[in-house]
């Protein structure tokens, strides 16, 4: 394992600019994303028989998901997570742009977070592809934006030794920090064939034909 490059206790460099924006933007991203579904639900609280926005079809729709309990795992609906946890980035993103200046612990834990918003994702995701078998289209954004979310502040926090790593990584690493796009599109693609697959005797409805 290659050896932190600060201590514990030392305030470490501030990720680039356009690392700061595109959490900002992303962030706002997942938010809105968490905010319209809160409100779709209080829709649907309102009104059971309510047809919400994101009804489009059998097989594309909110009002479906969130009857379902998968989507409030402890109690109360999984939007209002979303409604904290993405101003998190956005928070970091501002702060970073004012000038900013963290310590190498508090990096750690916005790694942890994001980390574990990734897979509360991915379970989120599998759950809705292939065992609930309708897709909510609010959710897929917020999903959207957690997947770069994930990469970039991994990406980063490997290369500048905020994270222990194996030494052999450390070069890819560091090459990986201008290609980032790379495995978020990479990503997005393994979603995508997974949900083609796991829809695909029903694409004549998802279309209207």
């Amino acid at each position: 394992m290659v050896s932190n490059i600060q201590t514990t206790d030392d305030v470490v460099a501030s990720p680039s600019k356009s690392f700061a924006v595109g959490t900002i933007i992303y962030g706002f991203i997942g938010l809105f994303a968490a905010f319209a579904l809160s409100v779709e639900k209080i829709h649907l609280l309102l009104n059971k028989d309510a047809v919400l926005s994101c009804d489009m079809n059998p097989f594309i729709s909110c009002g479906k998901v969130m009857a379902k309990a998968q989507a409030s795992l402890f109690g109360f609906p999984n939007s209002f997570i979303g409604l904290m946890a993405f101003t998190a980035p956005i928070f970091v993103g501002f702060a970073v742009l004012a000038g900013a200046k963290f310590q190498q612990w508090f990096w750690r834990m916005y790694l942890v977070g994001i980390s574990m918003g990734l897979v509360f994702v991915l379970w989120l995701f599998t759950q809705s592809t292939f065992v609930i078998h309708v897709l909510c289209p609010y959710c897929m954004v917020a999903w959207i934006a957690m997947i770069p979310l994930f990469w970039k502040t991994l990406i980063w926090a490997g290369a500048e030794g905020i994270i222990d790593v194996p030494v052999k990584t450390v070069g890819l690493f560091v090459r990986s920090e201008g290609y980032a796009w790379a495995y978020i599109l990479g990503t997005e693609f393994l979603a995508v064939i997974a949900i083609i697959i796991s829809f695909w005797s029903s694409w004549h409805i998802l279309f209207g034909s």
